[in-house]
Protein backbone atom coordinates (compact mmCIF):
# COMPACT_ATOMS: atom_id res chain seq x y z
CA UNK A 1 0.00 0.00 0.00
CA UNK A 2 1.30 3.46 -1.16
CA UNK A 3 2.46 4.94 2.61
CA UNK A 4 0.66 8.27 2.31
CA UNK A 5 -2.62 5.97 1.42
CA UNK A 6 -1.71 4.00 4.42
CA UNK A 7 -1.76 7.31 6.25
CA UNK A 8 -4.98 8.48 5.23
CA UNK A 9 -6.56 5.35 5.09
CA UNK A 10 -5.11 5.20 9.37
CA UNK A 11 -6.54 8.35 9.96
CA UNK A 12 -10.43 7.16 8.62
CA UNK A 13 -9.67 4.07 11.26
CA UNK A 14 -8.83 6.58 14.20
CA UNK A 15 -11.52 9.01 13.35
CA UNK A 16 -13.81 5.94 13.58
CA UNK A 17 -12.08 4.69 16.73
CA UNK A 18 -12.14 8.20 18.26
CA UNK A 19 -16.35 8.54 17.35
CA UNK A 20 -15.73 11.58 15.28
CA UNK A 21 -17.60 11.00 11.97
CA UNK A 22 -17.67 8.96 9.22
CA UNK A 23 -14.94 6.25 7.61
CA UNK A 24 -12.71 9.10 6.06
CA UNK A 25 -9.38 10.10 6.60
CA UNK A 26 -6.95 12.19 3.84
CA UNK A 27 -3.27 13.58 4.33
CA UNK A 28 -1.28 16.28 2.31
CA UNK A 29 2.15 16.37 1.04
CA UNK A 30 4.79 18.32 -0.71
CA UNK A 31 6.42 17.16 -3.62
CA UNK A 32 9.41 15.96 -1.43
CA UNK A 33 7.03 13.93 0.46
CA UNK A 34 6.87 15.65 3.43
CA UNK A 35 4.06 15.24 5.32
CA UNK A 36 1.96 18.71 5.78
CA UNK A 37 -0.92 17.56 7.39
CA UNK A 38 -3.45 14.98 8.23
CA UNK A 39 -7.41 14.65 8.59
CA UNK A 40 -10.25 12.81 9.25
CA UNK A 41 -13.49 12.88 9.04
CA UNK A 42 -14.92 14.83 12.27
CA UNK A 43 -18.35 16.20 11.57
CA UNK A 44 -19.82 14.40 14.04
CA UNK A 45 -17.29 15.79 16.89
CA UNK A 46 -17.28 19.08 15.92
CA UNK A 47 -21.27 19.25 14.58
CA UNK A 48 -20.12 20.68 11.54
CA UNK A 49 -21.24 19.04 8.04
CA UNK A 50 -18.18 20.44 6.28
CA UNK A 51 -15.66 19.14 8.68
CA UNK A 52 -14.72 15.93 6.41
CA UNK A 53 -11.27 15.02 5.87
CA UNK A 54 -9.99 16.58 3.30
CA UNK A 55 -11.60 20.03 4.21
CA UNK A 56 -9.59 19.26 8.14
CA UNK A 57 -6.23 18.21 6.07
CA UNK A 58 -6.55 21.52 3.96
CA UNK A 59 -7.56 23.92 6.47
CA UNK A 60 -4.36 22.55 9.00
CA UNK A 61 -2.45 22.69 5.76
CA UNK A 62 -3.30 26.55 4.84
CA UNK A 63 -2.57 27.33 8.29
CA UNK A 64 0.99 25.75 9.11
CA UNK A 65 2.04 27.41 5.34
CA UNK A 66 0.22 30.60 6.08
CA UNK A 67 -1.55 30.46 2.43
CA UNK A 68 -4.59 29.74 0.85
CA UNK A 69 -2.84 28.20 -2.72
CA UNK A 70 -1.40 24.58 -2.17
CA UNK A 71 -0.90 24.00 -5.54
CA UNK A 72 2.60 22.60 -4.84
CA UNK A 73 0.51 19.82 -2.60
CA UNK A 74 -1.22 16.75 -2.98
CA UNK A 75 -3.90 14.94 -1.50
CA UNK A 76 -4.13 11.47 -0.42
CA UNK A 77 -7.98 10.82 0.79
CA UNK A 78 -8.91 7.04 1.48
CA UNK A 79 -12.57 8.04 -0.28
CA UNK A 80 -12.80 9.59 -3.55
CA UNK A 81 -13.50 13.29 -2.57
CA UNK A 82 -17.26 14.17 -2.48
CA UNK A 83 -18.58 17.60 -4.26
CA UNK A 84 -17.63 20.03 -1.60
CA UNK A 85 -14.13 18.28 -0.84
CA UNK A 86 -13.68 18.46 -4.50
CA UNK A 87 -14.61 22.14 -4.60
CA UNK A 88 -12.24 22.91 -1.92
CA UNK A 89 -9.30 21.09 -3.45
CA UNK A 90 -9.88 23.11 -6.54
CA UNK A 91 -10.29 26.34 -4.90
CA UNK A 92 -6.97 25.45 -3.22
CA UNK A 93 -5.11 24.96 -5.86
CA UNK A 94 -4.11 21.65 -5.60
CA UNK A 95 -3.29 19.55 -8.47
CA UNK A 96 -3.10 16.01 -7.68
CA UNK A 97 -5.59 13.81 -5.44
CA UNK A 98 -4.91 10.06 -5.23
CA UNK A 99 -8.27 8.26 -3.67
CA UNK A 100 -8.82 4.87 -2.37
CA UNK A 101 -12.67 4.28 -2.43
CA UNK A 102 -14.89 5.39 -5.03
CA UNK A 103 -18.37 7.43 -4.67
CA UNK A 104 -20.18 4.68 -5.33
CA UNK A 105 -18.33 2.87 -2.49
CA UNK A 106 -19.30 5.61 -0.56
CA UNK A 107 -22.77 5.23 -1.71
CA UNK A 108 -22.71 1.89 -0.97
CA UNK A 109 -22.21 2.47 3.24
CA UNK A 110 -24.86 5.13 2.46
CA UNK A 111 -23.50 8.17 1.94
CA UNK A 112 -25.02 10.43 -0.30
CA UNK A 113 -22.54 11.96 -2.88
CA UNK A 114 -24.02 10.53 -5.82
CA UNK A 115 -27.28 13.07 -5.12
CA UNK A 116 -25.28 16.11 -5.03
CA UNK A 117 -22.95 14.56 -8.19
CA UNK A 118 -26.37 14.27 -9.63
CA UNK A 119 -27.84 17.84 -8.45
CA UNK A 120 -24.22 19.33 -10.34
CA UNK A 121 -25.33 17.33 -13.27
CA UNK A 122 -29.12 19.16 -13.08
CA UNK A 123 -30.65 15.72 -12.48
CA UNK A 124 -32.00 16.82 -9.34
CA UNK A 125 -33.57 20.04 -9.28
CA UNK A 126 -35.70 19.53 -5.83
CA UNK A 127 -32.74 18.75 -3.56
CA UNK A 128 -32.38 22.87 -2.99
CA UNK A 129 -33.80 25.73 -4.06
CA UNK A 130 -31.89 28.58 -5.43
CA UNK A 131 -33.65 31.69 -6.08
CA UNK A 132 -31.85 35.27 -7.25
CA UNK A 133 -32.99 38.35 -5.09
CA UNK A 134 -31.22 41.86 -4.95
CA UNK A 135 -28.78 41.41 -7.55
CA UNK A 136 -28.92 45.00 -8.11
CA UNK A 137 -27.49 46.24 -4.39
CA UNK A 138 -25.28 42.74 -3.75
CA UNK A 139 -23.23 44.01 -7.05
CA UNK A 140 -22.32 47.30 -6.16
CA UNK A 141 -19.86 45.34 -3.46
CA UNK A 142 -18.60 43.26 -6.26
CA UNK A 143 -18.17 46.28 -8.68
CA UNK A 144 -16.02 48.32 -6.21
CA UNK A 145 -14.09 45.21 -5.34
CA UNK A 146 -13.19 44.85 -8.94
CA UNK A 147 -12.70 48.67 -9.56
CA UNK A 148 -9.96 48.38 -6.10
CA UNK A 149 -8.67 44.97 -7.04
CA UNK A 150 -8.95 44.00 -10.98
CA UNK A 151 -10.32 40.52 -11.81
CA UNK A 152 -8.66 37.82 -9.84
CA UNK A 153 -8.63 34.28 -11.54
Amino acid sequence: MNKFMKLANDNAKNGIAKDEGGPFGAVIVDKYGNVISNGNNKVLKNNDPTAHAEIVAIREACRRLNTYNLSDYILYTSCEPCPMCLSAAIWSNIKKIYYGCTKQDANNIGFRDDVIYDYLKGENGKLISLENIDREECIKVFEKYKEENGVIY
